[in-house]
Order: C-alpha cells, then sequence, then structure tokens
C-alpha cells in the first residue's frame, strides 16, 4: 500500500541472506511478520525490523517491482507461509485458469491459477506455485513426488 508522498516500496535478498527493504531513501532489513490468516480474502504482510518496528505494510494494492516482487516470495517460502504440496491429484483447464486439486502438509486443497502462469523454480530446487487469490504453494523436492504427481506437475513445468 503506497500512502501519498511515498516513494515505493523496493524489497532485495542481499548477500547477508536477509530480505532488505528501502523506501523514502531509508533503508534496513525486514522479516516478513503475516497479519492475516490464509482464509482471509486480503493479504497483508507487516515488514518488521529488527526492533519489530513496522517499516512498510504491503497490501494486495501494493504494486511492486518483479525482482521486489519475487525477494517478498522467496522471503514469504523462508518464513514458512506457503502450503507445502505432498501430491498432485489432478489439474483441469478450464476457460483463462487451472484447477489444481492438491494434497498439502496442511490438508488437500483446490487452487487456480492463470493458464498463463506456470510453477517456478526456486534457488533451493523446489517449485513455487501462486494461485489468483495470491497463496502460495510450494513442492520442496519435485522429484521425490509418487509418480502420478510428477507427471501432473511436469506437464507444466519447463
Amino acid at each position: 500500500m503506497v500512502r501519498i508522498g511515498e516513494a515505493a516500496l523496493r524489497l532485495e535478498r542481499r548477500r547477508d541472506g536477509q530480505l532488505w527493504a528501502a523506501r523514502n531513501g531509508e533503508e534496513r532489513p525486514v522479516r516478513v511478520h503475516r497479519l492475516f490468516p490464509w482464509s482471509e480474502d486480503e493479504r497483508h504482510v507487516s515488514l518488521r525490523d529488527a526492533g519489530n518496528r513496522e517499516f512498510a505494510l504491503v497490501g494486495p494494492e501494493e504494486e511492486l517491482d518483479p525482482a521486489s516482487a519475487r525477494a517478498l516470495e522467496e522471503a514469504m517460502v523462508a518464513a514458512g507461509f506457503v502450503l507445502e504440496v505432498t501430491a498432485v491429484l489432478d489439474i483441469e483447464e478450464e476457460i483463462e485458469i487451472r484447477v489444481w486439486r492438491v494434497e498439502t502438509r496442511q490438508g488437500t486443497r483446490a487452487f487456480q491459477t492463470h493458464l498463463d502462469d506456470w510453477p517456478r523454480e526456486t534457488p533451493g530446487g523446489g517449485l513455487l506455485i501462486r494461485d489468483v487469490a495470491g497463496d502460495l504453494y510450494f513442492v520442496p523436492e519435485p522429484g521425490a513426488l509418487d509418480a502420478s504427481s510428477r507427471a501432473w506437475l511436469w506437464a507444466f513445468v519447463d
């Protein structure tokens, strides 16, 4: 959420492994703090400094550049704000969307992705999937999934 008079928020993961946030000429290392549960339609993440003071609030209306959005996603994966996929049960294509049915450590889930959104490889070798609602699904070791899951998944991974 950009307030009037504020510069755009920039995020990056630096060599020290920390997520750094910069806005209005000020920058500092931050950690992500989730404000609402997964079941809520609005997604808000508080970026807090070492003193637990909020440096920035990132909501669905925040316009992050692609590199910042990726850094935030990676920080959320590292912080555990993702659903870990343990099996892919089915993937169906409908008009403009793909409907996924998966097993996660949190239970069976169904979610949608746009047809042009593909799972992305993460630096650690896993796959990250963002659904149309903004939730993140992580497959830590795609090769360790059962044969049926691998067949479903590899049909959608380059």
